[in-house]
């Protein structure tokens, strides 16, 4: 990647029940507590007959949004990429092991355990 390309970044997150990959020129941690703030978002170029209909129901919710902020426990990823490829929108997969996940919320109440 060349000093003149500009940056972009893949971000991968949950939302509900589904893992999120979409791309954007800014990503930075947000004055909102927890959260990030992704601007400029960027799809894929329809340059060709066929359309993929996971990048298409992603154009459709982020249709309009300036800047959107995700809470930070639900990212998984953030890559620096060279190119675009195509975001989606994907059902996450239930592991057929019993594995305990983590809470949702990784952030405590600093004040709850004082009495």
């Amino acid at each position: 990647m060349s000093k003149t390309d500009p940056i972009l970044y893949k971000i991968t997150f949950m939302q509900n029940e589904n893992v999120v990959e979409m791309y954007a020129k800014n990503v930075a941690e947000s004055d909102m507590f927890g959260f990030i703030v992704v601007e400029n978002l960027v799809f894929g170029e329809n340059t060709s007959i066929v359309v993929d209909p996971s990048e298409e129901r992603l154009k459709e919710q982020f249709k309009g949004v300036k800047r959107t902020y995700i809470p930070m426990h639900t990212v998984l990823r953030i890559d620096e990429v060279e190119k675009i490829a195509s975001g989606k929108i994907t059902t996450r997969v239930q592991p057929t092991n019993k594995i305990t996940p983590l809470p949702s919320s990784i952030y405590i109440d600093p004040g709850k355990d004082k009495k």
